[in-house]
């Protein structure tokens, strides 16, 4: 299910999951594991498509996606755990529905944290799916501000564009599964210059959760966490202390 960090010890005993954007995988937060300096468990959800699980159909449904990972999630955070979950993009909304369901399952989230996304039940206009080959590219790389390296390599590119078509697709037609709120406090983040996503759109969180809500900009476009981990990882500490 998904790649795990463990070091000997860790401060607060917070298990900090990772939900990956479109077309990424676990790796991606590799080095958050040595930025959080023990602060928390680090791990992430390992969805089909990517990396270890490279060869298994990807999900077309996020709803989807969530009800049939959670089980391994369940059993990879242990139940009582304390948990805070993170998602960029994609990851925002694929967290939110599993907020939903850890709390059915004896999991204490204590914080939803969304980065790059609108509110869940705000739809992108400009869409990717249905595009194909290099127009389909074109306009990911629009949206995500940056072109992967790995899709300048013919080989590379025909493993990665399926998984990627799919994430899309799967975004981009994404209903929530249910119009409660969740009950957990929602920080939402977002990179000052996105293209993507407003700050206005972004805020739409606040409607989101019936507990508390918080908002920070970053600076940098859509794709500002690739090299902000550490000052994304600063707040994420901040805004739980202050939470708790």
């Amino acid at each position: 299910m998904n790649e795990t960090g463990v070091s000997a010890e860790h401060r607060d005993g917070t298990t900090l999951l990772c939900v990956p954007f479109a077309g990424a995988g676990p790796s991606f937060f590799h080095p958050w594991r040595e930025l959080s300096a023990g602060r928390w468990r680090v791990t992430a959800v390992e969805l089909p498509g990517r990396e270890r699980r490279l060869l298994e159909t990807p999900y077309r449904n996020v709803v989807e996606a969530a009800k049939n990972e959670i089980d391994d999630i369940v059993a990879d955070l242990g139940e009582g755990a304390r948990t805070v979950l993170f998602g960029h993009s994609l990851g925002a909304v694929l967290a939110y529905e599993l907020v939903h369901l850890l709390s059915t399952r004896g999991v204490h989230v204590e914080r939803l944290v969304v980065s790059g996304s609108p509110g869940p039940w705000t739809q992108r206009e400009r869409r990717a799916a249905g595009l194909h080959g290099d127009e389909f590219l074109a306009r990911v790389e629009e949206f995500a501000g940056f072109r992967h390296e790995a899709l300048d390599h013919p080989e590379m590119r025909e493993l990665i564009l399926p998984t990627l078509q799919a994430d899309c697709e799967m975004h981009e037609a994404y209903v929530p599964s249910t119009d409660d709120p969740v009950s957990v406090p929602i920080t939402s983040l977002r990179g000052d210059s996105d293209g993507l996503v407003s700050a206005e759109e972004a805020q739409q969180w606040r409607d989101a959760t019936t507990s508390g809500f918080s908002y920070t900009e970053f600076p940098g476009d859509h794709m500002y966490l690739v090299d902000l981990g550490r000052e994304v990882l600063d707040v994420i500490e901040a805004e739980s202390a202050r939470g708790r």
